[in-house]
């Protein structure tokens, strides 16, 4: 069931090419944080199985090294180390049931202790009983905003990547806050890649869980596209550059068990896979 890290990237290395109304693959950019053995983390560029290192962050200029590096030497982090996590509750029809839709995005904050990289494992708090996963699409912040219009938000987006809102229903329901449910640690992998210049229009986004696919949409089926969304929140919290925001969950979700693998797929950017496991107390 698992699968190889060329698998995790297949989707960010050909699928711009494959897929059509995509753009083409020159006009769409991957981009990974990686660590060699005993090393610093590192930003660089995807191209196949081959990454490209990169002068300082992705938030730069990002400009190529001239080193390079194969994908299986290295372990793959989370993306991108963001300032803060919002997240955007009740953004698709398909998850609504018999909630009226919102007027605005319902944002909420994840802790930033909450990310965990691919391959890493979702870890079941020991009093934990109804762990589910949540497929979602995840912006990436390039540029500080404050109060900025709905047709200046393009601008301010660097890229997009996959995420899962994992949530411990039960405490969802049960707590006056989310800080656990949807907070606790490794409650927010992240990855495998940034797809700088997506036309995620034309993007699905889909769940696997122990191969069986459990969620599957069009991003285009958003109800609060990524626009309006970092336009919503820059009138109420600044956002600054690598803010990472995950834009909602589609369908239904159920719940997970030690030793199932979860599979977050976009097309585009590529699969964030991650095992399940119990947490001892």
């Amino acid at each position: 069931m698992s699968m190889t890290r060329r698998n995790l990237l297949a989707g960010a290395a050909v699928a711009s090419t494959m897929l059509p109304g995509l753009r083409a693959a020159s006009d769409v950019r991957h981009y990974v944080r990686f660590r060699k053995e005993n090393g610093r983390p590192t930003f660089g560029e995807l191209d196949g199985e081959t990454i490209h290192p990169i002068d300082g962050s992705v938030l730069g200029d990002r400009k190529r090294t001239g080193d390079k590096v194969a994908v299986a030497d290295v372990k793959l982090l989370f993306p991108i180390r963001p300032p803060k996590v919002f997240a955007v509750g009740l953004n698709y029809k398909s998850h609504l049931g018999s909630t009226p839709a919102p007027k605005n995005p319902e944002i909420f904050y994840k802790p930033t202790t909450a990310l965990q990289n691919p391959g890493d494992p979702i870890f079941i708090p020991p009093d934990s009983k109804n762990l589910h996963y949540e497929a979602e699409f995840v912006i990436v912040v390039g540029k500080n905003a404050r109060r900025i219009e709905e047709s200046q938000a393009a601008d301010h987006i660097l890229g997009y990547t996959c995420g899962n809102d994992v949530s411990e229903r039960d405490w969802q329901d049960g707590d006056l806050q989310w800080w656990r449910a949807k907070g606790s640690d490794t409650f927010a992998p992240m990855g495998p890649s940034i797809a700088v210049g997506l036309d995620y229009m034309q993007s699905e986004i889909s769940l696997r869980l122990n191969g069986e696919t459990k969620q599957e949409q069009k991003v285009s089926d958003l109800l609060f596209k990524p626009e309006a969304i970092v336009s919503f929140i820059s009138h109420y919290v600044g956002l600054q550059a690598g803010d990472v925001i995950f834009t909602g969950t589609p369908g239904s979700t159920s719940a997970m068990k030690h030793g199932d693998v979860c599979q977050v797929e976009v097309t585009g950017i590529g699969v964030l896979e991650n095992r399940v496991r119990n947490r001892r107390a």
